[in-house]
């Protein structure tokens, strides 16, 4: 029996963030996977965990939570049958519904494979001061199904957003555990509690109208082309992606310039730059980076927004600032 646990949370709330700091103190002899959606069709954030140590598969274009679920269900039994993990950690898009994944994790084909442990929901509590944020269903119902609320960014968390949380935990928390953090540090111990809220969630609406195609493995680049782009709208967002070969190079501080003035919601990417790989994940004005010396295998960035942008424009300058 694979120890199974959710870890939802909306856009930007540090879902991949916690997961990094989670495989950094998975216990020495177990074998852990990874099941990765995102609402792109890019793949961030199979890069950014490829070297965790755990089994990753990735399930692009925000389409674990279909109508369907096929994505989902071959993704699921291809980690629990092929690599029969000790813990599975499942991280669906931050626009992701989690009722059906709910239903099918707890459903009578899995009871066999899989022990479902505390779903924990990730939240930014500045967004509780976001009225498109809290009127979006995906965040409220992210939230009601949660065993664990886990308030992150608790760092930049200002008066006014504690006392929202405190306000809001006091309406809505009931009976669960809620956990400050900063950088999406948590007690790996949470993992192991049992399941525990039952609530009744509504159906979520169909929102995956993909422009794209999607399918069950992260975009890539055919024979000799040296990029392309990706697009997907749904639930009122859109996303717009690029990978880059691995010959691709970019300069440091245009690409960080870049990404710090493009205007959208979230900018997350790894790229290739020449001192090695450059982490760049950005919510709103919040811009964290990272280096490391050892380059990726190609540069993915993707960035997601509510707001109208002007891709082919912020194509043309991000084209700019290659430097091979």
């Amino acid at each position: 029996m694979t120890k199974t646990n959710l870890i939802t949370g909306f856009l930007g709330s540090g879902k991949t963030t916690t997961l990094r700091h989670l495989l950094a103190q998975k216990p020495e002899g177990e074998r852990w996977a990874i099941l990765v959606n995102e609402f792109g069709e890019v793949g961030i954030d199979g890069a950014l965990l490829a070297d965790s140590g755990a089994v990753l598969k990735e399930i692009p274009g925000g389409c674990m939570c279909c109508v369907n679920g096929l994505p989902m269900q071959v993704g699921l039994n291809m980690l629990l049958q092929r690599e029969k993990p000790d813990r599975l950690l499942i991280e669906p898009t931050g626009l992701g519904h989690p009722k059906q994944i709910l239903s099918l994790l707890t459903s009578e084909i899995y009871s066999n494979w899989l022990t479902l442990n505390a779903t924990l929901c990730l939240m930014d509590p500045r967004q509780l001061s976001d009225q498109r944020v809290i009127e979006n269903e995906n965040f409220r119902d992210q939230l009601a199904s949660a065993d664990v609320i886990v308030a992150n960014k608790s760092d930049v968390a200002q008066a006014k957003d504690k006392q929202a949380l405190e306000e809001w935990f006091s309406h809505n928390g009931g009976a669960r555990q809620l956990v400050l953090a900063t950088q999406g540090e948590i007690d790996p111990a949470l993992l192991d509690l049992p399941r525990k809220n039952q609530a009744e969630l509504p159906e979520g609406k169909h929102h995956h109208s993909h422009t794209s195609p999607r399918g069950l493995a992260a975009l890539s680049l055919p024979g000799t082309q040296r990029w392309r782009r990706a697009l997907n709208q749904a639930d009122g967002y859109t996303s717009c992606g690029w990978i880059f070969d691995g010959e691709t190079q970019f300069d440091t501080a245009g690409i960080l310039d870049w990404a710090r003035l493009a205007p959208v919601d979230r900018v997350k990417g790894i790229i290739r730059i020449k001192e090695g790989a450059l982490l760049i994940n950005r919510q709103g004005n919040d811009l964290h980076i990272e280096t490391k010396p050892a380059a990726p295998l190609d540069s993915r960035i993707e960035l997601i927004t509510r707001d109208n942008a002007q891709w082919n424009a912020l194509q043309s300058s991000l084209l700019k600032i290659r430097l091979t």
